[in-house]
């Protein structure tokens, strides 16, 4: 098989507690060094929190494995640092078609309107990704001990703390850390060592990808077949990767042979009938996997945190994987931060399962669907999804119906503790618990983003366009830079000129409306505002942004006013 990539190989480096008689206590110790636990190293570095990042491995993963990365995760990855190489490299896409048997049903566009810095999906190789994040942590060497062929052999999790014991190829030594973030992928073995189950559905079928390098006029768009005239009766999905690498699943069956179906023998003559006889390629990577829809039912033990693979898992179809394991990361990490400096109560915590249980019974329930639709396994229903898709190509309510995997989401924290106030009018889609939206501003003169402006710390999004007089902010302005006085972890973000008595405080920045799309998207009228949470989530909006409803909604969302009784699960 060729290969376009060459792995890394990370350098081991002997532990300096090899040497030391005492335990080495730390805030935080990671697990796992794949897209999670390197994403929250770096998030928690750009918080001022130091980490141990331990990993059995030394190098990134092998085979393209996660390819779909949507437009969340690189809004997420663009506030650590790491959205450019990946926006270089990746291949970009928005279109999707879908097939019935010989001939295409319809079409659909993921991202129809303009005016934001990412799009809606690129593909990358998974192996590109952890590259990135690894030369990220780079830049934190003083708060990132990043550290290859260091396994994990006993954990002991206590109420206060929890104890490591790491092996490596001088011996072992042992941790002691504050809280212990587990990203050891969906068969977790800190998972198996604390007796903790992950519980769920697996379904029977079994699926190849392989990915065959080759030159060719398709276009860069998701395609998906069901019952194709060259593979009857299944189905199959079709994506292009950098390097002229193409991703091909192939529905197989329950009863296929993993071992056999990944063969190239077995593969080439399925490649082969796809492509045609005259498209000459090369398999570079192939794997057989079966569909498991499962989590954990909490993600908390104690003073242990489960992310990613190791606390829930989906079915590849709608890429809803590792895009979700990186918004699980995200919520843990700016929470996690506050508490580890003093600013909220352990009580912020719990809401990490509260907030995250619900985004991976989004990503589960849509992910189950998708399975059903694209593998029935009774006569009704495959009855229904056939004669779904015969409709889908005249009429639009059948094409609501068509699941060929839901593509990934933003996570909406409906019913969160941490939302403060809401406002009727405005839109629905920045509900308080709704990521925000980008849109193009001005900045000291200069072309950027919106989203840009956002994150790492709380926000206030305030509309001063109009005027003080206009906007209300004449009697309002002394009493909000009161507020930012009092609150050393909120900046304000004004649309438009600042009152005097706002213009020249620290942590105050004024951008312009490039496009109108700021107010246009957020619904703003002059006077009104918006806290933003430190990972871009709406906290609380008001169409009239007075300092005391700041200030309460910046409590809520810290948790301040959640009881121990709330938070058992996280301590006990």
């Amino acid at each position: 098989m060729p290969n376009t990539y060459k792995n890394p190989v990370y350098p081991y480096r002997r532990p300096p507690e090899l040497d030391r008689a005492e335990i080495r206590h730390c805030p935080v110790v990671i697990i796992g060094g794949g897209p999670s636990g390197l994403a929250a190293a770096i998030d928690l570095a750009k918080q001022g929190i130091d980490s141990v990042l331990l990993d059995d491995n030394n190098t990134v993963s092998v085979g393209s494995r996660a390819i779909c990365f949507a437009k969340r995760t690189l809004e997420i990855m663009d506030r650590l640092g790491c959205a450019q190489p990946m926006l270089d490299k990746g291949v970009t896409w928005q279109l999707g078609k879908v097939f019935f048997q010989e001939r295409q049903v319809y079409e659909f566009n993921l991202l129809p309107e303009d005016g934001h810095r990412v799009p809606a999906f690129i593909n990358l190789q998974q192996y590109y990704f952890e590259e990135y994040l690894v030369d990220r942590t780079e830049t934190f060497a003083e708060r990132i001990d990043l550290r290859w062929k260091h396994r994990v052999i006993e954990v002991d999790s206590q109420a206060e703390r929890t104890l490591l014991t790491v092996r490596t190829e001088d011996g072992d030594y042992r941790l002691a850390c504050d809280y212990l973030l587990v990203a050891d992928g969906a068969n977790s073995r800190i998972r198996d060592m604390l007796g903790l189950d992950c519980q769920g559905q697996v379904f029977q079928d079994r699926f190849l990808i392989a990915d065959v390098v080759m030159k060719a006029d398709f276009p860069t768009e998701r395609w998906f077949w069901f019952d194709p005239p060259f593979h009857p009766n299944q189905s199959v999905l079709l994506h292009k990767q950098p390097d002229n690498v193409w991703r091909i699943d192939f529905q197989l069956g329950w009863d296929a042979d993993p071992e056999e179906e990944k063969k190239e023998a077995n593969i080439r003559p399925r490649v082969q009938a796809m492509l045609g006889e005259d498209v000459e390629f090369d398999l570079e990577w192939a794997s057989v996997y079966t569909f498991r829809c499962r989590k954990m039912d909490s993600f908390i033990h104690r003073r242990v945190f489960f992310m990613g693979d190791a606390a829930h898992q989906v079915s590849p179809f709608g890429a809803r994987g590792a895009n979700g394991a990186i918004q699980s990361v995200e919520n843990l990490t700016w929470k996690l931060a506050r508490v580890l400096k003093g600013q909220a109560p352990q009580a912020l915590l719990a809401t990490y399962d509260d907030e995250r249980q619900h985004g991976a019974a989004e990503n589960i329930l849509n992910s189950t669907r998708a399975t059903e639709f694209i593998t029935p396994k009774s006569r009704v229903s495959r009855l229904f999804r056939d004669t779904t898709l015969e409709l889908a190509e005249h009429y639009g309510f059948a094409r609501a119906l068509v699941n060929s995997g839901r593509l990934s989401m933003p996570c909406h924290y409906d019913g969160s503790p941490l939302n403060g106030d809401d406002a009727e009018g405005l839109p629905t889609e920045l509900r308080p618990g709704s990521p925000a939206k980008d849109a193009p501003v001005r900045l000291d003169g200069e072309a950027a983003w919106l989203l840009n402006q956002l994150g790492d710390r709380f926000v206030l999004l305030l509309d001063a366009r109009g005027g003080v007089e206009s906007n209300g902010l004449a009697d309002r302005a002394a009493e909000l830079a009161a507020l930012l006085a009092r609150q050393a972890d909120l900046d304000l973000l004004l649309l438009g000129p600042a009152p005097a008595a706002l213009a020249n405080l620290p942590r105050t920045r004024q951008c312009e409306d490039a496009e109108g799309l700021v107010a246009r998207r957020y619904g703003l009228t002059p006077g009104a505002g918006y806290l933003l949470r430190p990972d871009q989530h709406v906290a609380a909006r008001w169409p009239e942004c007075r300092a005391e409803a700041v200030e309460r909604a910046l409590a809520t969302a810290l948790g301040q006013h959640l009881t121990a009784a709330e938070v058992t699960h996280a301590t006990a």
